[in-house]
């Protein structure tokens, strides 16, 4: 199994059972009785508009050195893309062939509530065996994920996501469509598991030394498939992070713009060059570039963390002459800021408005009892205070990061907001319209939404071991009942 949020000891207090449970990397000449996993397959509609999911076990190749009993969903990692249909009707079957129950996340797709995949909040988990049908909507375009919401913490670690395209109605003019689905692991758990908890009882935090390798669909340095190009082309790279940190993307050679950030369109994108991405957890990025820079370039993670210099991909023009190693990971470059990106337009909201259902919401890593814990507003999950709401109404959150050096990412279910204010400075140019922001230490954004979707929704930190040791609360609407019973017997583990 690999760890995410390795530096946190939170691991301590709640992975200790499944420290038991780590599969150290396997040489691939060693004997396996499980099949090896294939190559992601892309799942276009069909007239049907029916999928099947199969989660079973696989062993995973990273290189040809290296693999892992892996978790997949239909016998990859990443599983399967799913390509949809903006405004049709899907049914996705999940059949569970793994010896735990699981569910499955539609990541930023706004779902009615009870096809959201949490279980204990809007199903009971589905058990081995079994199977499931989820049947939704898709309404807006973009580039989303989907993942396991079963125990994530660990299940996510084990390989249970994948990307979802929502393709809009009108189809878009584009040469190339590549998707990068980002990730970590760590490979040598029982030697850096034990240094990591030594780190962690003497109050360390935020280290992520244990992350050793950083993949890029699944592979590792050279295992990379290149990404292919013809001169003058129209190329539009898809970056989803499924991991639980966040990585720092340069594309080398050409100038590029952001053109949409978690499927949301970016008004009037402008061109831009050596500047980092940095894509959190739960964050996806499209980039679109043309290819009139002939030669072998490289789109690569910035920074000094080992594992970071096999993550990168080319960008190979067919016969290009060119073959040199154009690489600079360790170059320092500014980074990317959204807030002040594209030219302004309409939005839906502005700070000086007046909102029905004002909310803070303080995240911090706290002590207590003498164990380590993720807080909002003081309080760990199920007991933190729910934002509550009626159908309609206008919502203002702020959010503060009072942790000294955790990240926190945090992810709405079943919404979209509108950033307004970043450290207290409104944000200029496009609308900026998200289900995933990221919180650096000492941040504060302000966002709102329209509470359009009745339910019970999750609002968490996406490093899901801050939210399974507590950084998770929920937007309710007024007199909402879930429409399926309980099951005290399914195990629900919602985070």
């Amino acid at each position: 199994m690999k760890w995410k949020g390795l530096g946190i000891i939170s691991l301590v207090l709640f992975g200790l059972a499944a420290c038991s449970e780590i599969d150290t990397m396997k040489n691939t000449e060693e004997s396996t009785d499980i099949q090896e996993s294939k190559e992601p397959i892309i799942l276009k509609e069909d007239n049907k508009n029916e999928f099947m999911i199969v989660a079973n076990e696989r062993k995973h190749t990273f290189t040809k050195n290296s693999s892992i009993e892996a978790w997949t969903f239909n016998g990859s990692v990443p599983g399967s893309q799913i390509r949809l249909k903006q405004g049709e009707e899907v049914k996705i079957h999940l059949k569970n062939e793994l010896p735990d129950p699981i569910t499955i996340h539609w990541h930023g797709i706004t779902v009615n509530n009870n096809m959201d995949g949490i279980p204990g909040v809007t199903q009971n988990a589905v058990q081995p065996g079994d199977t499931y049908t989820y049947r939704f909507t898709p309404e807006d375009p973009g580039t989303y994920m989907y993942h396991t919401h079963q125990d994530g913490v660990n299940q996510m670690d084990k390989g249970l996501a994948g990307s979802l395209i929502v393709e809009p109605q009108e189809a878009e003019q584009l040469d190339r469509d590549y998707t990068l689905v980002l990730d970590e692991w760590n490979t040598n758990s029982d030697e850096k598991l034990g240094g990591m908890m030594e780190g962690m009882m003497e109050g360390m935090m935020g280290n992520m030394d244990a992350y050793d390798m950083y993949t890029i669909n699944g592979k590792t340095g050279e295992s990379i498939k290149p990404l292919e190009v013809k001169e003058g082309e129209k190329v539009r790279i898809r970056l989803v992070n499924v991991g639980f940190m966040s990585h720092a993307f340069h594309l080398h050679g050409h100038e590029y713009k952001i053109v949409a950030v978690d499927g949301q369109k970016i008004n009037e994108p402008k061109a831009i060059e050596n500047k980092l991405i940095s894509v959190a957890p739960g964050e996806r990025y499209d980039i679109e570039f043309t290819a009139d820079n002939s030669g072998d370039w490289y789109l690569e993670r910035h920074g000094n963390e080992e594992g970071t210099e096999n993550m990168k991909i080319q960008i190979k023009y067919k016969n290009a002459t060119v073959n040199e190693d154009r690489s600079n990971q360790q170059v320092a470059l500014p980074h990317f800021d959204y807030t002040s990106y594209g030219e302004a337009s309409d939005s839906p909201f502005a700070l000086s408005q007046v909102y029905d259902v004002e909310y803070t919401m303080d995240l911090n890593t706290e002590m207590k009892n003498h164990e380590m814990a993720y807080t909002i507003n003081g309080k760990t999950f199920p007991n933190t205070e729910n934002i509550q709401v009626k159908e309609g109404e206008k919502v203002k959150v702020t959010l503060r990061n009072n942790s000294m050096m955790d990240d926190h990412p945090m992810h709405l279910h079943g919404h979209f907001f509108q950033i307004i204010s970043k450290n207290g400075k409104l944000v200029e140019g496009s609308p900026i319209i998200k289900d995933t922001v990221n919180l650096t230490p000492g941040d504060e954004y302000v966002i709102a939404f329209e509470a359009d979707n009745p339910g019970d929704w999750l609002f968490h930190c996406h490093d899901l071991h801050h939210a399974s040791a507590g950084m998770v609360n929920m937007v309710k609407y007024d007199n909402f009942q879930p429409d399926f019973e309980l099951d005290p017997n399914a195990n629900n583990k919602p985070e």
